[in-house]
């Protein structure tokens, strides 16, 4: 199996473990009387799979997405120099002529 699947695969698997733990927590800390209504409703185990599934994949995709940035780039076939060159910045004086604010004529309406 490819390198990128096998992180893609573990990443998803970090990522649905996070979301069930934060959704045991929601439900142990009865946060917004979230408990109350998993037990007194008759889809509450529907609520409970959706918030777990939805946030399973936010959860997964923000695990990737983090792993993806943090892999270190192992090409060395990159454009860019190898050797990063001093550049020496020179100071140029140019000459910026402007017209005479007292030579302009005015228009009188």
């Amino acid at each position: 199996m490819p390198r990128l699947v096998r992180l893609y695969i573990r990443q998803v698997l970090i990522g649905f473990g996070l979301s069930a733990a934060f959704v045991a927590m929601l439900l142990t800390a009865n946060v917004a009387n979230l408990w109350h209504l998993v037990q007194n409703s008759a889809d509450g185990p529907l609520a409970v799979f959706m918030l777990f599934m939805f946030n399973g994949i936010v959860f997964s995709g923000v695990q990737f997405g983090i792993a993806i940035m943090r892999l270190q780039n192992d090409d060395t076939t990159g454009s860019g120099p190898k050797d990063p060159v001093a550049v020496e910045h020179a100071v140029v004086p140019v000459r910026a002529d402007t017209p005479d604010p007292r030579s302009r004529r005015r228009i009188i309406e």
